[in-house]
This record gives C-alpha cells, sequence and structure tokens, in this order.
C-alpha cells in the first residue's frame, strides 16, 4: 500500500472514531473545524436537525484576515465567537475531525474557551 493510501486510510479511521463518540444536538451543538494548507473554517451543526446553525472562515472577502495561519485562525474563531453570542449559544461539542489537537486547531479551541464557551 502507498504511503499516500496508508495516511488516508489512518485519517478516515481517525475520524470515523471520533464522531462515532461525539453529536451535537439543540442543547449543545457540534463545532467542526476543517483546515486547508492555509486557510480555517469552522461550523456550528445541531444534528438533530441537520442544519447548520453558523459558521466562519478566512475567506469571506469583507472580513480580510491576515497574518500566519495560527494567527488568522484566532481571528476567524473570534468571527464565530461573536455569531455564538448573537445566538445565544454557551456550549458547544468540539470535533476536531482527524485533525491532531496543537497548532490552530488548539488555538480555535483556547480563544473560543477564552471568550467563555464551554466546549
Amino acid at each position: 500500500m502507498s504511503d499516500i493510501k496508508l495516511l488516508r486510510k489512518n485519517r478516515l479511521k481517525r475520524q470515523q472514531r471520533i464522531r462515532a463518540k461525539i453529536s451535537g444536538n439543540t442543547v449543545r451543538p457540534r463545532l467542526t473545524v476543517f483546515r486547508s494548507n492555509e486557510h480555517v473554517s469552522l461550523q456550528v451543526i445541531d444534528d438533530s436537525t441537520g442544519k447548520t446553525l453558523a459558521s466562519a472562515s478566512d475567506l469571506v472577502k469583507d472580513k480580510k484576515v491576515a497574518g500566519t495561519k495560527t494567527e488568522r485562525a484566532i481571528a476567524v474563531s473570534k468571527l464565530l465567537l461573536a455569531d455564538l453570542k448573537k445566538k445565544k449559544i454557551n456550549s458547544l461539542v468540539f470535533d476536531r475531525s482527524y485533525y491532531k489537537y496543537h497548532g490552530r486547531i488548539k488555538a480555535v479551541a483556547e480563544t473560543l474557551r477564552e471568550g467563555g464557551i464551554q466546549l
């Protein structure tokens, strides 16, 4: 098996293992994180209804975010935090997908915790 196929297989197993343990509902929606090589996007999803309640990304044209990748992740999580405060959502289930909990993923979680969101 090639290295790329093995990497994808291991990522999928890790993602399924994490998603089997967590689920969002109306009281505690699920915060899912997607990071690419350059960008970060966040979504808050209510799994019981299948709807996205809030989202934020550094690709939004009217709210340009500059800096290093980690600084952009922090800025995006602050944008999401403002949206969550408007919608009175105080508690989330953190879905890191198959990403390790460090770097940008950790910065997003810590910023939301500092803003008063319970993860």
